[in-house]
């Protein structure tokens, strides 16, 4: 158990049975009346993102989560199989775990899962990652760097927007939160 004042990003609350990570938090002490705190709540499981007040000095149970950095082995039906790297022990995290960030993992690359009571709860990946490009239709003879953008799969099979004038086989910065081309990544 922990109160109001003992909040921070990234602490994991147990509300009515469901785990909530603190995104935002503010304290308030308003000229009248009790001080409260105003929070964003997101729903580690489902994403669900909401805002919830607290009194001042409310107690608040808190949920005990593990992050370990591990490594992404491979793919096993609808498993991603992770190792973690301090006694490489292999644990299969279900597809509904993993969610979007299956578009930008690759194999042997370092991430970091949280677990609560032994079950995974989500996985973090790293804010970029260096992808190549596997297609996208030639540029056209005057596309420049300030132009317009064109879809572009990449190694891990997701499609992102990329310059006009970038190329098959060309290696680009992604950002994994929003998908968002950042750059090339030159050789």
């Amino acid at each position: 158990m922990a109160t109001t004042n003992d909040l921070k990003n990234g602490l994991v609350l147990r509300i009515d049975g469901n785990l909530w990570s603190v995104t935002e938090f503010q304290h308030v002490k308003p000229g009248k009346g009790g001080a409260f705190v105003r929070t964003t709540l997101k729903n580690v499981l489902t994403g669900k993102v909401v805002d919830k007040t607290f009194n001042a000095g409310t107690k608040v149970e808190t949920a005990n989560v593990d992050r370990r950095d591990m490594t992404f082995l491979y793919r096993d039906g609808d498993d991603f199989v992770f190792m973690d790297a301090s006694d490489y022990e292999q644990i299969p995290v279900p597809a509904g775990t993993v969610g979007d960030n299956a578009r930008f993992l690759l194999e042997n690359q370092e991430v970091q899962v949280s677990f609560n009571d032994g079950a995974p709860l989500f996985i973090e990946l790293p804010s970029s990652v260096e992808l190549e490009i596997t297609h996208t239709d030639p540029g056209l003879q005057g596309d420049r760097s300030t132009g317009g953008t064109k879809p572009a799969t990449v190694s891990t099979g997701a499609e992102i927007q990329v310059p006009l004038f970038l190329e098959t086989g060309t290696v680009v910065k992604v950002d994994t939160r929003d998908g968002r081309y950042l750059g090339r990544v030159s050789s």
